[in-house]
């Protein structure tokens, strides 16, 4: 065909708000895709990616309506055609990958069954062959053994796991388009880097079109051709991936590199002050003055146009030839401060955890399980006042473990010790309140934790009615102060959670931790929803809160600059077994276990001209094998039978840094350095 396939003119998507005016959600966007380019767009929450990204399918959330302009796909008008002919396109032609896959998998169904819908409906795969193509789809996006993924029910599959049935199922009926909602935020590094490296293979293969929304510069920065930088629904800046992440020419995208963590760098980043403006409140003028170190008063009476400029890019701003001090005035990421004092805040012996129960038949009969534990053996000790980060892939067992210390799973041996003598029971039910009050978990999603009818007043008074008997307004007051604490303020105690964005939520979410005022918070993956600048927000939060109140962290997150970042001492798993522990700064350096390597090889940076380090033959493992190393075989320095038969031992310096394997720290640190050398 002739002519870009997706070709976005003049298009302005808005609702009526309450007082009966139009309130613009799009404004006068702008955009074509041509065969095999892959669009990223960039920007904020509420910045309208998502709602541009499904107005390209012809479709608007309820309450939304087109007000101008047209949408083609192929060069037919995708708000003219009718319900049928859309549901011939959406899934075939023109494909979607959500961010919540688990709204996109229908819970009754197998994932075959799933799988082989889509191929019958959008593909010219004869029927016989669908089994084998369904095998093939979940073996590309990488899931350990497809054919049992394949008799498995959604809710039997990690988050990841889900995400990766999700891009399989789009990539089935071979589209010409491809539409992606952050749709690697559930995944680890390497599932995700290897992914990005197959879409980008596809797209340049089959001639596809996509449109990549993200949070995540780093996946732009891999997998995209131009980028598009989205502000208050308008775009601000459009240009080719390495314009917009190397010298973006917009105060707004030079504010959103800031906010992102680096992994050569430990250190804080840096947010964005202010939030953008709500749907109808920008004003005349510039929708970005308000946070703004450029403004000037031409700023706040004069819209500006999205102009080219001489380098190539489009930017919306009257002073891009000054955008380079940004940069210099948002420089100022505070360093993270180690202050643990050395006492014992949590202690883990010899923990094991297994999701499968025996059966009553081998319980009467007394019978053991020999199925290999979910995470077995795990020593760690965290002191009063430092941040443990944990990472390793899905499956490693990170999410198990806190879980497990909060009580909601109990372990199937060992012990988890508060402070240095209080053994934890080992499900909530049974602590006492004491022992709840003082170890608080933080969730991923938000949403998931906090009830939708509920006031924040009221989400916030649980807890303080609970462990403090607080009543009246000596409960209003300690609710106001701990909105403050997680700078919000007193305004937000009516609001109900769906008036607030994401950011907000997860914020409201930590205060509802510290009302309890804990000794010890566990946070899973708690920034891995939120965009580069509240998330910069709520980790300088989690600094803060830590620093004046000597907070003790568990944090589990995919991102490892995260981590490092927050992190005084990091703990590696891989298949539920810890293979490295040490301080942050020493395990993410070289030496390291050759795990923490190939994790540290597939980030992700924000810049275009920084890849991956990707074994082509590297598989995902369901479990470990049930003797020997667990890293035996993915191990790129394996040595050989020992790896196989014998565990790995210790190795241990003298600050802390240890790793477990059959490599010493030091042949490692040798083996490393050769190989730069080469």
């Amino acid at each position: 065909m002739t002519g870009p396939v997706l070709d976005i003119r003049d298009v302005s998507v808005g609702f009526t708000g309450k007082s009966g005016a139009t309130l613009p959600v799009l404004r006068n966007i702008d955009l074509q895709v041509a065969e095999g380019e892959s669009l990223g767009i960039v920007g904020e929450s509420g910045s309208g990616k998502s709602t541009l990204a499904l107005a390209a399918m012809g479709y608007l959330k309820r309450g939304l309506r087109l007000l101008d302009g047209s949408v083609a796909f192929r060069g037919q008008d995708m708000f003219s055609r009718t319900r049928q002919e859309l549901e011939k396109i959406r899934g075939g032609e023109l494909a979607l990958i959500p961010q919540n896959s688990g709204q996109s998998l229908t819970p009754t169904l197998r994932i075959g069954a799933q799988l082989i819908e889509a191929l019958r409906l959008h593909s010219a795969v004869p029927g016989a062959e669908h089994v084998a193509k369904a095998t093939e789809l979940l073996g590309q996006v990488r899931l350990p053994d497809p054919q049992a993924i394949l008799s498995r029910f959604p809710h039997e599959l990690s988050g990841g796991q889900q995400q990766r049935v999700a891009v399989a199922m789009a990539l089935a009926g071979e589209p010409h388009a491809l539409l992606l909602d952050e749709p690697t935020t559930g995944l680890d590094v390497t599932t995700q880097a290897h992914i990005l490296e197959l879409l980008r293979d596809i797209a340049r293969d089959r001639g596809m079109a996509m449109v990549y929304v993200s949070h995540d510069l780093g996946a732009i920065a891999r997998v995209c051709d131009r980028v598009v930088v989205m502000y208050a629904g308008e775009v601000v800046m459009e240009g080719t991936t390495r314009q917009v992440l190397k010298s973006p020419a917009h105060p707004y995208a030079r504010g959103l590199l800031a906010s992102i963590p680096r992994l050569a760098d430990r250190h804080l980043p840096v947010a964005l002050d202010g939030r953008p403006p709500a749907p109808g409140d920008a004003g005349d003028g510039c929708s970005f003055v308000d946070r703004c170190a450029l403004a000037q008063d031409l700023c706040r009476s004069q819209r500006p146009d999205l102009t080219a400029l001489p380098t190539g890019e489009l930017a919306r701003c009257f002073f891009t030839d000054q955008a380079d001090r940004v940069s210099r005035t948002m420089s100022g990421a505070v360093p993270v401060e180690i202050k643990p004092d050395g006492a014992t805040a949590l202690q883990l012996t010899d923990l094991s955890i297994s999701y499968h129960q025996p059966s009553l038949f081998d319980r009467v009969l007394g019978r053991s399980d020999a199925r290999v534990a979910t995470v077995d053996e795990i020593d760690v000790t965290v002191r009063r006042g430092e941040t443990l980060g944990l990472v390793g892939e899905s499956g490693s067992g990170k999410s198990t473990i806190l879980k497990s210390i909060a009580g909601l799973l109990p372990p199937a041996g060992g012990q988890i010790t508060l402070a240095q003598s209080e053994a934890l029971a080992t499900v909530v039910e049974n602590r006492p309140p004491d022992h709840l009050r003082r170890i608080q978990l933080v969730f991923q999603n938000p949403d998931d934790s906090l009830n939708p009818r509920q006031t924040i007043a009221e989400i916030l008074e649980q807890p303080l009615r609970l462990y403090f008997g607080l009543t009246g307004q000596a409960l209003h007051d300690r609710s106001v102060e701990i909105l403050d604490r997680v700078r919000l303020g007193g305004h937000y105690l009516d609001r109900l959670p769906s008036q607030l964005s994401g950011g907000e939520k997860q914020r409201v979410a930590v205060a509802r931790a510290f009302a309890a005022d804990p000794e010890i918070v566990l946070c899973d993956e708690v920034t891995s929803a939120l965009d580069v600048s509240v998330q910069a927000a709520v980790l300088d939060l989690l600094n803060e809160l830590k620093e004046k109140q000597g907070t003790t962290y568990i944090f589990v997150s995919h991102d490892l600059a995260v981590v490092k970042a927050l992190s005084d001492r990091v703990a590696v798993l891989y298949q539920g077994r810890l293979c490295e522990i040490g301080p942050s700064d020493q395990v993410y350096a070289t030496p390291s276990h050759p795990y923490t390597e190939v994790l540290l090889g597939a980030v992700l940076e924000p810049d275009p001209d920084t890849a991956p380090t990707l074994a082509a033959d590297d598989v995902v493992e369901l479990s470990p094998p049930a003797q020997g190393c667990p890293f035996q075989r993915r191990c790129p320095r394996k040595i050989g039978p020992i790896c196989d038969s014998e565990t790995p031992p210790w190795h241990q310096t003298a600050d802390g840094h240890a790793i477990r394997c059959h490599h010493a720290i030091t042949d490692l640190a040798a083996a490393q350095a050769g190989q730069a050398a080469e």
